[in-house]
């Protein structure tokens, strides 16, 4: 009888281990079906994002598309209105407008091709200015052409001692390449030209910014004309004293960028047409 109920007993304990087993099983089971259907809903969310985003620009270039076509289609009826207006005052002016309009058309592409030329001149030119300077004098030098006008504006920390019109022994090499840059166009005309920021200047001997930039402009003429043989004839010596800032003068960087001395190399207008005759062709 004992051992009728400790194999009972014992099948109860089987068939409890079995389900037990199998409960385990299938929470594991479960447990990966989750973690897959998480991953796909992921995946499925950058999915959804990324077309999103390409909804977005497609509605971008769509609203584009269709600014560009309402443009066009005013265009249009300008022009619808204009042949109108022609064609109500006669066949003859039908032609007329023709020729106005090709003639317009020819002068917008003589214009591109003068731009061309331009930028592709510009370009060059600055290039070969800047070449000739290291690059630790780029660092207080700025090189610019502007519709074939040379701006080179140079930092007063560099030219001039501390609150002084006086040149600066650093300067000399950098004021060397300048005047072989002036000798090497020697038909324009240079402008030096002063600047200051709007701190009231000091000095008993100067009395206002007006005189500061004036003092340090005429200094580098002297400097080029004596040191490095420009001629003076070709020189003219200015200042616009705080008047004439390029950044916001609360600020010491910006009250630095104000403190230069630019020389502006000018050609005249029969030589500036010239110059972009000879631009290098763009590639």
């Amino acid at each position: 009888m004992k051992n009728g109920k400790f194999f009972a007993m014992s099948l109860v304990a089987a068939a409890l281990l079995t389900s037990s087993c199998a409960m385990k099983k299938d929470l594991d089971n479960c447990k990966n079906d989750f973690k897959s259907l998480q991953d796909k809903f992921t995946a499925q969310s950058l999915e959804l994002k990324e077309a999103q985003t390409n909804v977005t620009s497609l509605n971008t270039r769509l609203a584009e598309a269709q600014a560009e076509l309402a443009d066009q289609k005013t265009t249009n009826k300008g022009l619808q209105k204009a042949l109108s207006e022609s064609i109500n005052q006669g066949g003859a002016n039908i032609s007329k407008l023709v020729d106005e309009i090709n003639a317009s058309n020819k002068y917008i592409k003589q214009l591109v091709d003068a731009k061309s030329k331009s930028d592709s001149l510009n370009l060059a030119l600055s290039n070969k200015l800047t070449r000739s300077l290291s690059k630790e004098e780029l660092k207080d030098v700025d090189v610019q052409v502007l519709k074939g006008v040379v701006y080179i504006s140079l930092n007063d920390n560099m030219l001039y001692k501390s609150g002084s019109y006086e040149i600066s022994p650093a300067a000399a090499a950098t004021l060397q390449k300048i005047a072989k840059i002036i000798t090497d166009y020697k038909d324009y005309e240079v402008l030096i030209e002063g600047n200051t920021d709007n701190v009231p200047i000091s000095k008993t001997n100067i009395r206002n910014n007006w005189d500061l930039s004036a003092l340090r402009a005429s200094s580098v003429v002297q400097e080029l004309q004596n040191k490095y043989g420009v001629n003076p004839s070709r020189l003219t010596a200015g200042g616009r004293g705080e008047y004439n800032p390029v950044a916001d003068n609360d600020t010491e960087a910006g009250r630095s960028k104000n403190r230069r001395t630019q020389i502006i190399i000018t050609p005249q207008l029969d030589q500036f047409m010239d110059l972009i005759d000879q631009a290098p062709a763009e590639e």
